[in-house]
């Protein structure tokens, strides 16, 4: 008897999940597949190319917003449970209310480190193609930043052309071996800069050992400069967050080729943030399912399910922004980035330890 309660709280709660991860998904895709659209607009594609490429995108989003849903699906799952008399027939069969509880948290805990170890390696998977084939349509933005195996590569619109800028990766807030192409309008040369060395710091970058060649009636002359300026809208720390996005990258990305990645210029500080986000997941699922809990079996009565899923909104967002805020403080040096990351659930499991003692009791 007891295996067969088990799996019907296990089956029941998984199911609930899907039928919310399902829902928020549809919704996502809704919503992301006008911005697609907005994007592909001037660009000869089937209607196929937008669609595909939201259903790309979503899962990522739905993996951000975990924690949530399964907030909302454990309060949904344990007020059917409750409406329809099924939690008192636990009860009759010896599952109190800590066992039920202990069950389902234990699965959201379980379920939060599979999609770790196999679900983020497909997501980031996924969002890595996704940006690669928007990055094929996007030739004809005024402003295009990429980084591939040849290195870095930005265009930008002038006021008199286009200007692109080659070179090797940021590293330590300057840029090595640059070459800054200035075209006309026709998009001819009209003049190349090397640099050996380049100051990204800000948006005036300063150039050193430069050699200018420009265009003299077809023939290009050359000229040395120790040092030259140029106005980019770019400088280290934009370019820094536009070619290492972390949503490319899985929990197991992270954790073994870590030191390949801080050898390759990305930032240790950076990488131990998304680190320790990720390993935060199964806690913070976890913590989200004692929550439910402790809103929803403190009674047997039946209730209006209305008023819990207002409930449910309400503490979501609460929620959302207080992680938001912490996670603020840390990124600004307030508080250190490890503890802002852990702070909203050392706050929780407080509050759900005290509240669950209390449920246990009903």
């Amino acid at each position: 008897m007891t295996k067969i309660v088990f799996n019907y709280l296990v089956k029941n709660f998984l199911k609930s999940l899907f039928i919310v991860v399902l829902i928020i998904y549809s919704f996502g895709v809704i919503l992301n597949l006008f911005e697609e659209i907005e994007f592909f607009k001037n660009i000869n594609v089937s209607i196929f190319t937008p669609l595909l490429l939201t259903s790309l995108f979503i899962p990522s989003m739905i993996t951000k917003l975990l924690p949530f849903i399964v907030f909302i699906s454990s309060m949904w799952f344990m007020l059917k449970i409750r409406n329809n008399r099924d939690l008192l027939t636990l009860k009759i069969y010896g599952f109190s209310n800590i066992k039920i509880f202990f069950i389902l948290a234990s699965v959201s805990f379980f379920l939060g480190w599979i999609i770790l170890i196999f679900g983020t390696p497909l997501t980031s998977s996924m969002v890595k193609y996704y940006e690669q084939t928007k990055s094929q349509y996007a030739r004809d933005i005024d402003h295009l930043i990429s980084f591939n195996k040849n290195g870095l590569w930005i265009k930008e619109k002038i006021s008199d052309g286009e200007r692109i800028i080659t070179a090797l990766k940021p590293d330590k807030l300057e840029l090595i071996n640059v070459t800054v192409f200035h075209l006309d309008e026709n998009y001819n040369l009209r003049e190349r800069i090397f640099s050996k060395k380049v100051n990204i710091q800000t948006e005036n970058w300063i150039l050193n050992d430069v050699t200018i060649s420009s265009n003299k009636k077809g023939f290009f002359e050359n000229v040395k400069l120790d040092n030259y300026n140029i106005q980019t809208m770019y400088n280290y720390e934009k370019i820094n967050s536009l070619f290492k996005n972390f949503d490319t990258m899985s929990f197991l990305d992270l954790v073994i080729n870590y030191k390949n990645l801080v050898e390759n210029g990305y930032n240790a500080k950076i990488l131990n943030q998304n680190l320790h986000l990720m390993m935060s997941l199964p806690f913070f699922l976890c913590l989200m399912t004692a929550l439910a809990s402790i809103l929803t079996l403190n009674t047997l009565r039946k209730s209006d399910n209305l008023k819990f899923i207002i409930l449910g909104l309400i503490i979501s967002v609460m929620l959302y922004y207080f992680k938001d805020l912490s996670f603020a403080l840390g990124q600004t040096d307030r508080i250190p980035i490890i503890l802002a990351i852990w702070a909203p659930i050392i706050a929780l499991s407080f509050f759900t330890f005290i509240g669950v003692l209390q449920i246990n009791e009903k």
